[in-house]
């Protein structure tokens, strides 16, 4: 099951937004832009972050997934400098949840675009457990 997030480069690059193969779920890194093509709050970590993970959680939901299934996020940050914003929002978001976590500096595509994120999410039960083809 997959889900396009209609990202500019995806029908080009024959990639999808989220991907799940039994629990097992995959999201491509994430970025601000907005539908219409703009970058939502440039130069702004916190806000692109907080935006992102809506379109991360958005891309979760498509494919049977929650924010609480999440196991480990990606961030990659344009300026360490400003990783403050990335851990407050990221913070906020995964509260109880604690996935883990890495954050890299690297050149992304648009000026004043500030973090792209990933994320892996395993759906599980309470209990942690998962179940794989019913078995």
């Amino acid at each position: 099951m997959s889900t396009s997030g209609g990202g500019r480069f995806e029908k080009i690059g024959s990639y999808v937004r989220a991907k799940r193969i039994g629990p097992f779920v995959y999201v491509a890194g994430t970025t601000a832009i907005e539908p219409s093509g703009k970058l939502h709050a440039p130069g702004d970590t916190y806000a692109q972050t907080i935006y992102a993970f809506e379109r991360i959680i958005d891309a979760l939901n498509r494919v049977g997934a929650e924010v609480k299934h999440v196991v480990r996020t990606r961030a990659y940050l344009t300026d360490m400098k400003e990783a403050g914003g990335f851990v407050r929002a990221h913070g906020e978001i995964f509260a109880g949840i604690e996935p883990v976590s890495t954050a890299v500096e690297a050149g992304l595509t648009t000026p004043g675009m500030m973090v792209e994120i990933e994320v892996d999410a395993i759906i599980h039960d309470v209990d942690g457990k998962i179940t794989i083809d019913g078995t």
